[in-house]
């Protein structure tokens, strides 16, 4: 009677490894946090989990484990196809009470500044997004404004946005000038700013409108409203508006993932949207976690407090 030896494990293929190789590489020398990663440990962990896949689709496992590993609960990979995205395991999903209609005296502007469109995995657009989006909130802003509006209230208690366009679209509230900076694990600081209808990276122009318009009564009082659906893009702007000038916060603290996602392409079109950074506002203060509010309160007393406060 003869035993029947255990079978050996699959070997990866040469392909899967490559590709598996290529992520890592490129987390390695971008990540927010590839200064504190054990990158040894890190591989380990990855190729163990990706053994005996064969294809690039039998590392999506093993991705999302890298995405995990990376701690940033922010990065995530998208397939060449666009139908199949992968995020870390401990990625933060935020909920809170959906804004309700805001009531204000005819002295203060009010503007809700809302989610974004874009594509869905099919390729149709949906909302606004880009420039439309930009445009809507300026023009927003315009036909509120009038020579009696001295403050503004600015509603970010919704969605995540696209960044740079809601920069623009909030603009002539916010001012021209730096608003804010991308600081990477060396401590270098990259601005971006709002300058005559255009939002810049750097002194790279990421998003403008035409004709940018321009408040009646400049540099207003401001009152900013947050909660935990003010995430990402939205924690952003939050962000734009500390250290301005005749400013101020009410409600709840954000989601917490006030850092900079870039987009890295790979070999087979798939795309990386990878952590490399954390937000600073124009002082340099760095966040990277939730931004808290000047004034912690629930979503009513919020709304009564910031008109009290323009009031004055």
């Amino acid at each position: 009677m003869s035993c029947k030896k255990d079978q050996e494990p699959k070997a990866t293929s040469a392909q899967a490894q490559a590709y598996l190789d290529e992520v890592i590489g490129i987390m390695q020398i971008y990540s927010v946090n590839r200064k504190t990663i054990d990158w040894d440990l890190f591989k380990n962990k990855v190729y163990t989990k990706a053994q005996g896949a064969q294809t690039i689709a039998d590392t999506h496992p093993s991705i999302q484990l890298a995405l995990t590993l990376l701690g940033d609960n922010h990065s995530f990979y998208t397939a060449a196809t666009g139908g199949i995205q992968l995020f870390p395991t401990t990625s933060v999903h935020c909920t809170d009470a959906a804004p309700t209609s805001v009531l204000h005296p005819p002295t203060i502007g009010y503007i809700q500044v809302p989610p974004s469109g874009g594509y869905d995995a099919k390729g149709v657009k949906y909302g606004l997004f880009g420039q439309e989006y930009a445009q809507a909130l300026q023009d927003s802003i315009k036909a509120q404004d009038s020579d009696q509006i001295q403050a503004w209230i600015i509603d970010l208690r919704a969605l995540s946005l696209d960044m740079f366009s809601g920069l623009v679209g909030i603009g002539p509230i916010l001012g021209e000038g730096i608003a804010g900076y991308f600081m990477d694990p060396d401590g270098n600081y990259y601005p971006w700013s709002y300058e005559k209808g255009a939002a810049k990276s750097g002194q790279s122009i990421i998003s403008s409108v035409p004709n940018p318009y321009v408040l009646r009564n400049p540099n207003p009082k401001v009152a900013v409203l947050t909660n935990r659906l003010t995430s990402s893009s939205g924690e952003a702007l939050a962000i734009a508006f500390i250290g301005r000038p005749n400013t101020r916060s009410f409600g709840f603290p954000t989601c917490g993932l006030s850092t900079a996602n870039a987009p890295m392409m790979l070999s087979d079109g798939a795309r990386l949207a990878l952590t490399v950074g954390v937000m600073a506002d124009r002082n340099k203060k760095a966040y990277g976690n939730a931004v808290q509010p000047d004034e912690l309160l629930p979503a009513v007393t919020s709304v009564q407090k910031a008109i009290e406060w323009l009031s004055k």
